[in-house]
């Protein structure tokens, strides 16, 4: 055997999301160095960068809730960690509009972080970024499901350039109802007018753009009905962004040894636990076309793991690092939307936005608690998966919450409990062995 790479054995570790606004390399807690080491000995070191780096000299876009910001200084925190590879392409990417992108996006090309999933077009947001290791080349393709409409890449043309933004995993919704229901939509929608307005529109717009109804299908205030015996929502993903993502997963099958998925999903099925049905079957076809781990991030809170065809889909592993109420400056329209003034300081938003640590995501220790995943393939092919509890200091002051630690037994106990509980349903058991989930295949 010549080259390393050829033995097959390869090492990935992975958090969730990251919102990094402060350092993290003064820190000497036992348990915070044991995260760290955990990093550093593997072979990747994945987390979805769910901040943009910049020093606020753009105006803010079009987005909602917390408009991040770090200092770019913190990328070096980052890799202090041991991280080396990251998502950015997720629902903040565009909060400081074209200008926020490009920014983040030269920081990162400064640092020694691989990264995808953004890019000066549709094509940069969707080739893969590639990370050189002893045991092998590796690719990664990101997307995002969530985000705003000004935040999606558009391709370039011949003759206009393309726009900025992440690569998009768009999808559409149906909604089912029953008779009573489908007939009252109907009766809504001719009393208020919109059926006139959508009469309008057809006649004026090209044909097939603004859809007909049917007895059975309907389309009220943007959604589309359909009649049936009960109630029920279905998702399908959107064809162009599926092969367009797919596209960029067999590219990188060929260009590289390993190939990773990461999508950033908000959505969910009937419950926030639950992935919805367009990401439990996007995260399959990536693997038909190639991917060797699939990894999800986006709820904010940790979802169960799939092994499929021998390979892992982790549909959601929580939060990683969660600085989000110390990013240093809000715009001025999230002050009107709390109802304070000009006067008003960040803390006072953050505490207005919180009723004082009591609501949001400082108010449910779900948000807290979550995993770190390890991946161990031997000879090319899954070996076991560990699950490493983590706590990010759910309840303590704003100063001190969001970097994570591993876990003490009870807070284990709890993340575990939960990963088995969201995990068996897709067949896949794990087992506790000293404070740790263990999955062997």
């Amino acid at each position: 055997m010549l080259y390393d790479a050829e033995s097959g054995d390869f090492t990935l570790v992975a958090g969730g999301d990251t919102m990094i606004t402060r350092k993290l390399s003064v820190f000497q807690e036992e348990a915070f160095l044991g995260l760290k080491s955990l990093f550093q000995d593997a072979d990747v070191r994945f987390t979805n960068l769910e901040m943009l780096m910049h020093e606020f000299e753009h105006s803010p876009g079009a987005a909602g809730g917390t408009f991040t910001g770090s200092d770019p200084k913190n990328l070096r925190e980052l890799e202090w960690l041991g991280i080396n590879l990251v998502s950015c392409a997720n629902n903040h990417s565009y909060d400081y509009g074209e200008g926020g992108v490009l920014t983040n996006l030269r920081h990162l090309r400064g640092s020694k972080l691989v990264y995808s999933g953004t890019g000066r077009n549709l094509s940069e947001a969707r080739a893969p970024g590639y990370l050189d290791t002893p045991q092998g080349r590796v690719g990664l393709v990101s997307a995002s499901s969530t985000f705003s409409e000004s935040g999606r890449a558009l391709d370039q043309r011949p003759d206009i350039k393309g726009r900025p933004g992440l690569n998009p995993l768009r999808f559409s919704e149906t909604h089912t109802v029953d008779r009573p229901a489908f007939n009252e939509l109907h009766r809504i929608s001719s009393g208020l007018g919109l059926e006139a307005q959508k009469d309008a529109q057809r006649r004026f717009r090209p044909k097939g753009m603004v859809p007909d109804d049917t007895d059975t299908e309907f389309r009220f205030m943007g959604k589309k009905f359909m009649l049936g015996e009960g109630f029920g929502i279905t998702t399908r993903l959107n064809a162009r962004d599926l092969e367009g993502n797919l596209k960029w997963v067999r590219d990188a099958r060929r260009m590289s040894d390993w190939v990773v998925v990461s999508v950033h999903c908000h959505e969910s099925a009937d419950n926030r636990d639950r992935p919805p049905e367009f990401l439990v079957d996007f995260a399959k076809k990536c693997i038909d076309e190639g991917a060797d781990v699939f990894i999800g991030h986006g709820p904010h809170v940790t979802r169960g793991i799939e092994i499929y065809k021998d390979k892992p889909i982790f549909y959601s592993l929580g939060n990683f690092i969660f600085q989000n109420d110390t990013v240093r400056w809000q715009p001025s329209f999230n002050y009107e939307l709390m109802k304070l003034n000009t006067e008003a300081t960040p803390a006072d938003f953050y505490d207005a936005r919180s009723e004082l640590d009591s609501i949001g995501f400082p108010g449910d220790s779900i948000y807290w608690e979550s995993v770190v995943i390890k991946c161990e393939f031997r000879k090319r092919r899954m070996h076991q998966i560990t699950l490493h509890p983590i706590d990010l200091g759910y309840g303590k002051p704003r100063g001190q919450r969001g970097r994570p630690m591993l876990a003490g037994p009870d807070i284990a106990k709890k993340v575990l409990e939960r990963m088995q509980r969201l995990s068996k349903p897709f067949g896949t058991a794990i087992k506790v062995e000293k404070g740790v989930g263990v999955l062997k295949l």
